[in-house]
């Protein structure tokens, strides 16, 4: 086996095509623009313009769009050995509608299913998986087999080895929802999250570290207090939780006792959609760099928030440079 990685993601890949009109409803746009999208694919992204040798697990449809993600992976610095073709299903597109600061619906096109749920388990390297300085794991690849036994085999091969994050990303309409989580989500949305806290809580018990906002901690935990969200997934068995609270900031709580509660980095936000993979992206960072909580915390705030300023997520994603020199600014 080659030198290990210092991040392996597992997840979602597609194409994001964004309007290149903001404050425009998605009937009335004209023109888009392509780029790589996904969230396990962003964060590994992330990590690469941080400097780190990173890789994702995922598949693609056998089409120009599959080739296009591949060629896009390859640009940024990212391995794509373990992203390969499905022959029946087309690789997925997601657009977006561009209402700054706070609004930006997403719109899924990933039926009649995705190839990033066509993961099995006997397709995994697992020896790599082990050996990964971090090994990142989302809360869709969840959602549907064979996906999800894939997921919990590479937690189960990975055995807490080191640190193994577990992005609760909870998207209801994966799990036959609707909206968002708690007061959007209504019925279909309590029914979704019941659904998915039994396969959120098994990978709960082979993860270390758990990184959300308030909606996405509750799928994981039922509760919707912040703090109370942190030692619930604690109690959980990871040794950290990473809390994302919007506007008021993030909470990161050790099993150690340490806690860092960090103000928001206030910007001038473009698109939002983007921000917290560059914060997952500089998390990672934070952790193979061994920093303490609080730098670490602003640190991945600021990479959020720099991506926020921007249209793009993954080409947006910033370098070590940009993210000290916005830091050295405030």
């Amino acid at each position: 086996m080659t030198e290990p990685y210092d991040l392996i993601t597992m997840g979602r890949i597609g194409v994001d095509l964004y309007p290149l009109q903001t404050g425009v409803p998605l009937a009335q746009v004209e023109t888009f623009g392509k780029f790589l999208g996904g969230s396990a694919s962003n964060v590994a992204v992330a990590a690469a313009r941080l400097g780190r040798r990173s890789a994702v697990i995922s598949r693609t449809g056998r089409d120009p769009f599959g080739d296009y993600l591949h060629q896009a992976l390859r640009e940024f610095g990212v391995d794509d050995r373990w992203v390969t073709p499905v022959d029946d299903l087309p690789t997925p597109v997601t657009f977006c509608e561009i209402f700054p600061p706070d609004d930006f619906p997403l719109y899924f096109y990933r039926r009649p299913k995705a190839p990033d749920l066509v993961i099995h388990p006997e397709e995994l390297d697992r020896e790599a998986i082990a050996a990964a300085r971090i090994f990142w794991i989302t809360g869709t690849g969840l959602c549907e087999e064979p996906s999800r036994g894939a997921t919990l085999a590479a937690l189960e091969a990975r055995a807490k080895a080191g640190p193994t994050v577990f992005d609760l990303d909870w998207r209801p309409m994966f799990w036959g929802g609707a909206g968002g989580a708690s007061k959007d989500g209504g019925a279909s949305g309590a029914a979704a999250r019941a659904a998915a806290r039994p396969y959120y809580e098994a990978a709960l018990r082979y993860a270390t570290v758990a990184v959300g906002n308030v909606d996405e901690a509750e799928v994981a935990t039922g509760l919707r207090d912040p703090k109370a969200c942190a030692q619930a997934l604690l109690e959980r068995g990871v040794e950290l939780a990473v809390i994302k609270q919007g506007p008021k900031g993030v909470l990161a709580v050790h099993r150690d006792g340490r806690v860092a509660e960090v103000p928001p980095t206030p910007v001038e936000v473009v698109n939002g959609l983007g921000a917290g993979d560059a914060f997952g992206g500089a998390l990672c960072h934070g952790l193979l760099s061994g920093w303490d909580l609080e730098p670490m915390m602003r640190y991945a705030n600021a990479a959020g928030a720099l991506v926020a300023t921007r249209l793009a997520c993954s080409s947006a994603m910033p370098t070590v440079e940009e993210v000290e020199a916005f830091l050295a600014g405030r």
